[in-house]
């Protein structure tokens, strides 16, 4: 082992900075995405209950102590919840916006982990070929085919360990891009969803207080006629 590390150079051990940055990243972003689970459907549940009794108090305190960025994005349109539809949508697509960055941190460094790393290799191996072929033109002898099978084995080494990094790095890139992708639709909907709730509860309060002021009018009517 100790061989093998001394014949891959200095660009090995860049190879193993990479997969110990590589690492490091995946476990950051696995976290993450842990930390920040919800179950969007049960959130929206809750604030429907709240919605519909026109609690926005309530429901703005149910958001706020959910973790996540769909009770984040919750949270901003029943902040605003007495604007029209329309204002109401740009509020919600101004939140999203501000939690993509936050889901897509770091995936750019492990894409660009995902690239290096096989390219490190190809120079690792090209520099200890011309290595081998040096030391050949240098002796201008006969090399044993032992010699130069050895040393060619050791000149792939960081190829080898570059793709196996490239390989491991972009699989995970994919996974992790998967989640946030996931996660940027769950806020997609939760945006959607809150938006309606808030209109339906207004057009249903505005439909209870047209029915009252109408049955206002007709026991008004009622009365004068009576007093007639």
């Amino acid at each position: 082992m100790k061989e093998l590390l001394e014949a891959g150079g200095p660009l090995l051990w860049l190879q193993f900075a990479l997969a110990f940055l590589g690492l490091v990243l995946v476990l950051e972003r696995l976290l993450y995405f842990q930390t920040v689970k919800t179950r969007v459907t049960d959130l929206l549940l809750g604030l429907d209950n709240h919605i519909r009794k026109q609690a926005y108090a309530e429901a703005r305190h149910e958001a706020a102590r959910e973790r996540g960025p769909a009770a984040r994005v919750a949270h901003s349109i029943l902040i605003r919840h007495a604007l029209p539809r329309t204002n109401l949508r740009e509020v919600a697509e101004e939140a999203i916006r501000l939690e993509v960055p936050r889901m897509e941190k770091n995936l750019r460094i492990l894409l660009g982990v995902a690239l290096i790393a096989p390219l490190t290799g190809l120079l690792g191996t090209a520099v200890g070929l011309l290595d081998i072929f040096g030391e050949m033109a240098e002796t201008s002898s006969t090399v044993a085919q032992s010699t130069l099978a050895r040393g060619i084995f050791e000149a792939l080494i960081t190829t080898v360990l570059g793709l196996s990094i490239a390989s491991a790095a972009y699989g995970f890139y994919l996974v992790l891009l998967g989640k946030a992708k996931r996660l940027l639709s769950d806020l997609e909907r939760t945006g959607i969803e809150v938006v309606n709730m808030v209109m339906d509860a207004r057009d249903q309060a505005e439909i209870v207080l047209m029915q009252e002021q109408l049955s206002e009018t007709v026991s008004r009517r009622e009365r004068r006629s009576r007093e007639r």
